[in-house]
């Protein structure tokens, strides 16, 4: 499986990006997805998941009603839109890809366990 991430930029507080990630080498429909950024000097941390099914959707809480996450099983792609972004959304996006239930990967430190991932994509937000 290779995930390759896009969409990172630099923008204004306030302002909007849209990542996107692109699956291959696997049946996409059979993995959970989900976005996971890094602060430099921290830890991976949690952003969004969503279930194969397109179904079920979780977020961090820093997040919730900023960002979504979406998916489209014929296009073997996964979105993040986010929106109102804050200086402290400034990280580096990493796309991934696992067989676990998406409800689980919130309380995966750093991700830990998690199947594959992208390169990230670097998200810069100005004040």
């Amino acid at each position: 499986v290779q995930l390759q991430a896009s969409g990172g930029g630099l923008v204004q507080a306030g302002g909007s990006l849209r990542l996107s990630c692109v699956f291959s080498g696997g049946t996409f429909s059979t993995y959970h997805m989900g976005w996971f950024r890094q602060h430099p000097g921290k830890e991976r941390e949690f952003v969004a998941a969503i279930s194969w099914s397109d179904v079920r959707t979780y977020y961090e809480d820093s997040v919730k009603g900023r960002f979504t996450i979406s998916r489209d099983n014929a296009k073997n792609t996964v979105a993040l839109q986010m929106n109102n972004l804050k200086p402290e959304d400034t990280a580096t996006y990493y796309c991934a890809a696992d067989t676990s239930d998406a409800s689980w990967w919130s309380g995966r430190p750093s991700g830990h366990g998690i199947d594959y991932w992208g390169k990230g994509t670097q998200v810069t937000v100005s004040s």
